[in-house]
């Protein structure tokens, strides 16, 4: 099995701007470490506005992804927005029974009901687990619903009251920063083995390096987060994973694509041998 680095550099369907910039520097960090192949998507530029350039982005991702994996090799997505997962967990043709387990410092649960800004990037969670977008969503072949109760949250500490709200309510499963990992996981062992691992590297605590323009004190380190990786991969076969969301303008010393390679590396180390 090999790993292939599925290059997403988009930022809410724009190429190259913003958050899209820093996927070629993860990909070279990453790649610097590791034997990967690599693949770039090309989004069909056929929508204007943002929301729909980004589900044209969605759908390229979900052409890539299923593209490595019928070829029996793991992808490893670098996208500039989470929304990218919409299109990994489609890819993998969205199998029955996974589950997913999401790095952020936020909550990514809004739905356009709930969002007091608008912005389709605090909503992909949310869209995963089949709320929100229900047109739009129904367009992205493979793309089924994942369940609520087979999600564990990590690190989340950035939430808007109502989303806040929604994810109280919900059967998501929340790890904080500072709380162990192992307990949610053994309870989304006895419901699922296969599962997703998405990394928001604002997860990170600014004292590692600022990811990007949402900065929020008080997140994990580099090393929390590779070793919940590890936790991960004790109990569950990894079928893909991203790593998103670096803008290196906020990242001036460039520590933070030091981190993303060691996150990077236990993603790897654990999807090529399950």
């Amino acid at each position: 099995m090999r790993t292939v680095l599925i290059e997403v550099p988009y930022e809410l369907g724009r190429r190259d701007v913003g958050l899209a910039t820093g996927v070629p520097v993860l990909a070279a960090a990453i790649a610097g470490d590791l034997s990967v192949d690599t693949a770039v998507v090309e989004a069909s530029g056929e929508s204007w506005n943002e929301v729909g350039a980004s589900m044209d982005v969605v759908r390229a991702v979900a052409a890539a992804v299923g593209d490595v994996v019928a070829r029996g090799d793991f992808p490893l997505v670098l996208a500039g927005t989470c929304s990218s997962a919409l299109g990994t967990v489609a890819g993998l043709g969205a199998p029955d029974g996974l589950g997913v387990v999401w790095f952020d410092a936020h909550g990514d649960f809004n739905t356009p009901e709930t969002s007091p800004t608008g912005f389709f990037d605090g909503m992909p969670l949310a869209m995963l687990t089949g709320s929100g977008w229900e047109a739009l969503r129904a367009g992205v072949e493979g793309l089924r619903p994942s369940d609520e109760a087979n999600v564990v949250l990590v690190g989340a500490r950035d939430l808007d009251r109502a989303e806040e709200e929604r994810l109280d309510r919900s059967a998501v499963r929340r790890v904080g920063v500072g709380e162990p990992i192992e307990p949610a996981l053994d309870a989304l062992a006895a419901r699922v083995h296969d599962v997703y691992v998405h990394v928001d590297l604002d997860v990170l605590d600014p004292s590692e390096g600022q990811a990007n323009r949402y900065r929020s004190e008080g997140g994990m380190t580099g090393d929390d987060v590779a070793a919940a990786v590890d936790e991960v991969a004790r109990r569950f076969t990894i079928r893909a994973a991203a790593i998103t969301a670096y803008e290196p303008v906020y990242d001036p010393a460039r520590t933070v694509p030091e981190a993303a390679a060691r996150i990077a590396r236990r993603i790897v180390g654990a999807g090529v041998t399950a």
